[in-house]
C-alpha cells in the first residue's frame, strides 16, 4: 500500500490517501474546463484506494452540476479542489492537491472532443523557470 498526502492551498484541508490509482485521467471536457479555468481536470481515480481527512474537514463543500455526473469538492476558504467520492462511488482526486509524488502518468486524454481551440502545440512555446520579466 502507498500513502499520499495532499492539502488545499490555504492549508485549512488536508488528507491522506492509502491506496493505488486506476488510472489518471486529463478531462477536456467542458464542465471540467469551467470549474478548472483551464484547458482540461487532471483527475485520478480509485475504486479501492481509501480517504482519510487530517484537518479541516468543516471546510469541505462539494457542489455537483445539475443533471449530470460532474462533482467537485473544494475547500471553501481558498477554492481549492480536494478529493471526492464520484456517483459511482470511486475516489477521484484532482492531481494538484497532492503534495506527495506519484509516480504514475496520465492515462488518457479524454473528452476530447470538447478540449478547447487553443489546446495543444505546447511544446513550440517559450519555457521560463519562473514568471518572465
Amino acid at each position: 500500500m502507498t500513502d499520499y498526502f495532499g492539502s488545499c492551498l490555504c492549508g485549512t484541508v488536508s488528507f491522506k490517501i492509502t491506496g493505488t490509482f486506476d488510472c489518471f485521467y486529463l478531462c477536456h471536457c467542458q464542465y471540467c474546463q469551467k470549474d478548472t479555468g483551464s484547458a482540461h481536470a487532471a483527475n485520478l481515480f480509485s475504486q479501492s484506494a481509501k480517504l482519510l481527512w487530517l484537518s479541516g474537514t468543516d471546510a469541505v463543500t462539494s457542489y455537483t452540476l445539475p443533471g449530470t455526473r460532474h462533482q467537485k469538492s473544494f475547500c471553501k476558504l481558498c477554492g481549492s479542489a480536494v478529493p471526492c467520492t464520484s456517483i459511482d462511488g470511486a475516489l477521484v482526486v484532482p492531481a494538484g492537491c497532492l503534495d506527495s509524488d506519484i509516480k504514475m502518468l496520465p492515462t488518457a486524454h479524454i473528452f476530447v472532443s470538447s478540449k478547447a481551440a487553443w489546446d495543444g502545440h505546447f511544446e513550440v512555446l517559450p519555457q521560463f523557470e519562473a514568471l518572465p520579466d
